[in-house]
């Protein structure tokens, strides 16, 4: 039995919804991503929210080479029941079908970058890393606010032990060689 102002999409069916599904629910909000096959729906950003993400793409396509590409808020099909929404992510340009494109496969990405929020804070710091590393993508980035400066917290996937380990935190200046060649002053922030 459902209630008569709520729509139908809102009541999982029976084993959770599936990857596939956020493209065939009709008005479903923005941003929506599928976690351990339950819908998870993003509250507004913050400010400092916008101006990290905005700072970290134009960063990254100042250096990005010509193989990759730098997506912002595109869904990444980790399984049947796993669709998460990175706030940005680099992927290989074969992986770009179409204009109507609504998400990657794991497969195509090389890293994703999360950045967060009051609301997300147990899901980007606990949850999607472990899905992340399951699915096999290489890098993880978390970005921490700092009174309002970012602080990014760079992972690799260590083949290993299947989990991520960290390569470094990065409060100034973010600099790395890996997945490629990234320098990035993060005080730009303010000149957002």
């Amino acid at each position: 039995m459902t209630h008569p102002s709520l729509p139908e999409w809102v009541f999982p069916p029976p084993g959770g919804f599936s990857a596939e599904d956020l493209d065939r629910i009709p008005d479903l909000p923005a941003h929506t991503e599928l976690i351990d096959g339950s819908l998870v729906f993003v509250s507004p950003q913050a400010s400092f929210h916008t101006r990290a993400v905005d700072l970290l793409v134009s960063g990254l396509r100042r250096t990005v080479p010509a193989e990759l590409r730098v997506r912002r808020e595109m869904s990444v099909v980790l399984g049947r029941d796993q669709r998460p929404e990175p706030d940005l992510s680099v992927v290989r340009a074969s992986a770009e079908q179409s204009p109507e494109q609504t998400f990657y496969r794991a497969e195509d990405v090389v890293l994703v970058v999360e950045v967060v929020s009051p609301e997300s804070k147990t899901r980007d710091r606990k949850r999607k890393p472990s899905l992340y590393a399951s699915a096999g993508i290489p890098h993880f980035w978390i970005v921490e606010s700092d009174d309002g400066r970012p602080v990014v917290h760079a992972y690799e996937l260590d083949e290993v032990t299947g989990g991520y380990v960290i390569t470094g935190i990065h409060h100034e200046l973010l600099k790395v060689s890996s997945p490629f060649t990234v320098d990035i002053d993060l005080t730009e922030i303010d000149l957002l």
